[in-house]
C-alpha cells in the first residue's frame, strides 16, 4: 500500500477494507455501535492505529479482526484483504452461522422438475385457498 499513514479515521479504514460500499455507510455503522475499537464503542471520527481489534457486526455477520496495515485508498479486494487479519475464532463463528443458515433457510428441498401445467393450476388452487 503506497498510501500508508500512522493513523486514518475509522469509517474511511473501513471503506478502504470493503467491509462497507461507501464512507458513509461505514460512518453510519460505526456511529449506531456496530462497529467497537480494541472492545470500546467509537465514533467515525476515532483514528485507527495498526495493531487494533476490531469487532464489527455487519448483517447479522461478526467479524473480529486486528488492523495489520492503515490506509485511506479503496483498491482492489485482494489488496483490502491485506490490509487486516481475522481471527482464527472469528472465522469459525462465521462458518459455523452460515452452516445453520443454510440449513434453516430452505425448509423445502428444490423441485426436480419445472412445474407442468397441471402443477401450476394446483399451486394456484392452493395459494387461493
Amino acid at each position: 500500500m503506497e498510501d500508508e499513514t500512522d493513523a486514518v479515521r475509522i469509517d474511511k479504514w473501513l471503506w478502504a477494507a470493503r467491509f462497507y460500499k461507501t464512507r458513509a455507510l461505514a460512518s453510519e455503522a460505526v456511529s449506531g455501535g456496530k462497529v467497537h475499537v480494541n472492545e470500546q464503542r467509537v465514533k467515525p471520527s476515532r483514528t485507527l492505529r495498526a495493531g487494533d481489534t476490531l469487532h464489527i457486526n455487519r448483517n447479522e455477520i461478526e467479524y473480529t479482526i486486528t488492523v495489520l496495515v492503515l490506509s485511506d485508498r479503496r483498491g482492489p479486494a485482494p489488496e483490502a484483504q491485506k490490509l487486516y487479519r481475522e481471527t482464527e475464532d472469528s472465522i469459525a463463528r462465521r462458518a459455523l452461522a452460515a452452516s445453520q443458515r443454510r440449513l434453516t433457510a430452505g425448509g423445502a428441498p428444490a423441485p426436480q422438475r419445472r412445474p407442468n401445467k397441471r402443477d401450476r393450476r394446483l399451486l394456484i388452487g392452493l395459494k387461493n385457498r
